[in-house]
């Protein structure tokens, strides 16, 4: 049985593909007008008008599915870390997303997922009442929180999520505490779940690269 950590794979979420540019399962077409607003300074946003195809959400949710399903086993334990999906929801905002529901999802994806409640999973079924969860691994007491503000400086390390794309490690300080955030999303670990020991290899580097002790 292995553990694998993840955050933010926002299924079935159309406009998280152009807030967090995953260009990379957009259409030629979309990725042609997705480009062109940038270029014209509409930001990463783009234009609100812009609205992303059904294909191209197709194509982020199946790739996810596959690369989650590709190295999760049936047995496996994995921790997602917020922001599992989204899905139109009386008053919400039409357009943004398919109305499917977090378990239909669920079934799709192998080993025993553990939600840990992220800002938008109010937006779908998922249902989980876990704010943050502390696990111990490898002689290390890791807190797992979706939103890196409200990390724990009492440990070393925080898994966190939210940020997406914005960085992917980074060192939180209050008064004479200090904690290390890893961001766990998908947008800045090739669009899969990651092992504790891929993820400690980078943040050792990281350490190194940044002479952290």
């Amino acid at each position: 049985m292995n553990r694998f950590f993840v955050s933010d794979l926002h299924l079935n979420h159309a406009n998280i593909l152009k807030y967090c540019g995953r260009t990379l399962f957009m259409t030629k077409k979309d990725l042609d007008i997705y480009n062109k607003l940038k270029k014209e300074g509409e930001g990463k946003e783009c234009a609100r008008s812009f609205k992303i195809s059904d294909e191209s959400l197709h194509n982020m949710n199946q790739a996810l599915i596959n690369n989650w399903n590709a190295r999760v086993k049936k047995d496996d334990i994995v921790y997602h870390n917020g922001d599992f999906c989204f899905k139109n929801s009386p008053g919400g905002k039409k357009g943004e997303g398919l109305p499917i529901k977090s378990i239909e999802l669920e079934k799709m994806l192998n080993g025993k997922i553990i939600f840990i409640k992220g800002n938008h999973d109010k937006n779908n079924s998922t249902k989980t009442i876990i704010h943050n969860i502390k696990i111990s691994h490898a002689n290390k007491i890791i807190n797992i929180v979706h939103n890196p503000e409200h990390c724990d400086y009492n440990v070393d390390i925080n898994f966190t999520g939210h940020i997406h794309e914005r960085w992917q490690i980074k060192r939180f300080t209050q008064g004479h505490k200090s904690t290390d955030c890893i961001n766990v999303g998908v947008d800045v670990w090739g669009f899969k779940p990651a092992t504790f020991d891929e993820i400690i290899s980078r943040y050792n580097k990281w350490k190194k690269e940044n002479d952290y002790k």
